[in-house]
């Protein structure tokens, strides 16, 4: 893997926990914002940036695509998705156990095993 695509990957793997605290600061939010559901769709500021995040965010998973293929991807996909129990803890408190950890690492080992398995 090229560094540049090391990179964007990593940023990948930042920017989709990044994106799941907004959306709990939006859910946040919408508990202070009164009317109808539209209305407090189109108030709910976290809520926008956070779509936004993630367009922006699929841009990046698409231009990465286009320079690797998705079993070499997919792993950073993998990472972001644990990264985001560790970030809303830090921000939010959230509780973490070990059998959460135990679960990304057997997680994280399987991708290993078919990533070796593909270059071999």
């Amino acid at each position: 893997m090229k560094t540049r695509d090391a990179v964007l990957c990593g940023a990948f793997a930042l920017a989709l926990p990044a994106g799941q605290l907004l959306f709990k600061w939006a859910s946040i939010q919408d508990a202070g914002i009164v009317g109808p559901l539209p209305w407090r769709l189109l108030r709910n500021l976290p809520l926008i940036g956070a779509l936004g995040w993630y367009g922006l965010t699929a841009l990046i998973w698409f231009y990465i695509l286009t320079r690797m293929p998705l079993s070499q991807a997919y792993p950073f996909s993998i990472l972001g998705s644990a990264l985001a129990p560790v970030a809303a803890w830090l921000v939010f408190g959230s509780p973490l156990s070990w059998t959460m950890a135990a679960g990304f690492v057997l997680m994280f080992a399987g991708l290993a095993i078919i990533t070796r398995a593909q270059r071999g």
